[in-house]
């Protein structure tokens, strides 16, 4: 009966094994994307891209016709604090249709649709305008300098940006975002 011993031996260093590696995993496992090995189920627990681009209004495929993408200028932030920054008077007035959050401020990746959108109304144009009165503009919380995009933020501005495209027929030219941006 020799090889008892040795399968309760292999048996303990495999749970051994099993127990450290799930350990591992679980601390693992609430690091946002950009801190490197993540859980996907922290980004799926995201607000869904679809409902995000739900609106008050009947949406007219013909009535965007292009997309802006552009830094907040801030480290850190959320749709009430860019407001009060740029000296608004409520969060109803920023300029944009969309902030996707960089999880100081608000969860990473979160898409928050502003009032404009929401409402299907012309953004105004100003200092970082690349567009006109048809351009859907997403605003990225970051200052593009120091406050890089996250892993995260770029994932959720992507899948934004091809529903969008999807949905109102919008060419891959007329999407305008910073220069070391890929979509």
């Amino acid at each position: 009966m020799p090889v008892q011993p040795r399968v309760a031996k292999v048996l303990a260093a495999l749970l051994a094994s099993m127990t450290i590696g799930a350990i591992a995993l679980m601390a693992l496992g609430n690091n946002p994307p950009s801190a490197g090995t993540f859980c996907l189920a922290n980004y799926y627990r995201l607000n869904n891209i679809e409902k995000a681009l739900r609106t008050n209004n009947q949406q007219n495929p013909a009535r965007w016709d292009s997309i802006q993408i552009y830094y907040s200028g801030t480290r850190a932030g959320n749709l009430e604090q860019i407001a009060s920054l740029n000296g608004l008077a409520s969060p109803d007035e920023v300029n944009c249709h969309f902030f996707i959050y960089n999880g100081l401020g608000g969860d990473d990746g979160r898409i928050m649709t502003t009032k404009k959108w929401k409402n299907q109304w012309s953004v105004i144009p100003s200092g970082s305008w690349y567009g006109s009165t048809t351009t859907i503009r997403i605003c990225v919380i970051g200052d593009g300098q120091k406050a890089q995009p996250t892993d995260c933020q770029i994932k959720r501005v992507q899948d934004l940006v091809r529903c969008l495209c999807r949905k109102f027929h919008i060419k891959q030219n007329s999407i305008y975002s910073p220069d070391n941006w890929r979509l």
